[in-house]
């Protein structure tokens, strides 16, 4: 089963990391399909309900694709010092458009559970995603949008931390790589000065 990357703090950041190195020649799509799709909201959104496939439109898997780049070009203009008005009308109409969709509403069950019922699970999550997404991009969160560090990452998260300087999407992931690039680039630093270092023993010792 397909796990997706969560832990960016807003569900529209999660939804953006979706197409995984982003801007790198190697860049992975992570919503090929239908099946991809439905994952994604199973796992991602608030409906607990089991989603076939089969019943979804094709042609929701590219909706969906657009709205997410629409959102990434919405949020990456926020971050730019020319704000969302650089953002393109296209994006700022198609992320209005979806986030206009019916969102999944409370119930609650016999037993006392919430539940979250949507007509169409799809739209009304991707409804969800774009809601979050204006209202991150018009509120004070916007400052605590970082990207990682890691260049082949690319993934954008939000920095809840309190002295706010937190470098990686994961520290399980992308901060985990690089400390153990840090200690394999420090050890090769230590190889290399003791072989310079007895070279130059064996230098003084012939002498």
């Amino acid at each position: 089963m397909v796990r997706f990357r969560e832990g960016a703090g807003r569900l529209s950041l999660d939804f953006i990391r979706t197409l995984r190195y982003r801007g790198t020649i190697g860049s992975v799509e992570e919503l090929p399909d239908v099946s991809a799709l439905v994952a994604w909201i199973t796992q991602c959104g608030p409906c607990a309900l089991a989603l076939d496939a089969e019943l979804v439109d094709p042609t929701v898997v590219r909706d969906a694709r657009s709205l997410r780049e629409a959102v990434h070009e919405l949020i990456s203009a926020a971050r730019s010092p020319g704000g969302v008005s650089s953002s393109s009308f296209l994006s700022r109409e198609l992320v209005n458009r979806a986030a206009a969709v019916a969102a999944p509403t409370p119930r609650v069950d016999p037993s006392g559970a919430l539940l979250w019922i949507a007509t169409d699970p799809v739209a009304a999550t991707l409804s969800l995603v774009a809601r979050d997404a204006v209202d991150l991009v018009t509120s004070p969160a916007m400052e605590r949008v970082r990207e990682c560090a890691d260049p082949t990452c690319g993934a954008l998260f939000v920095d809840n931390s309190r002295p706010g300087k937190r470098r990686w999407c994961s520290m399980g992931a992308c901060g985990n790589r690089a400390k153990k690039s840090t200690i394999r680039s420090k050890a090769a630093q230590n190889r290399d000065q003791s072989r310079d270092q007895g070279k130059d023993q064996g230098k003084d010792g012939s002498a």
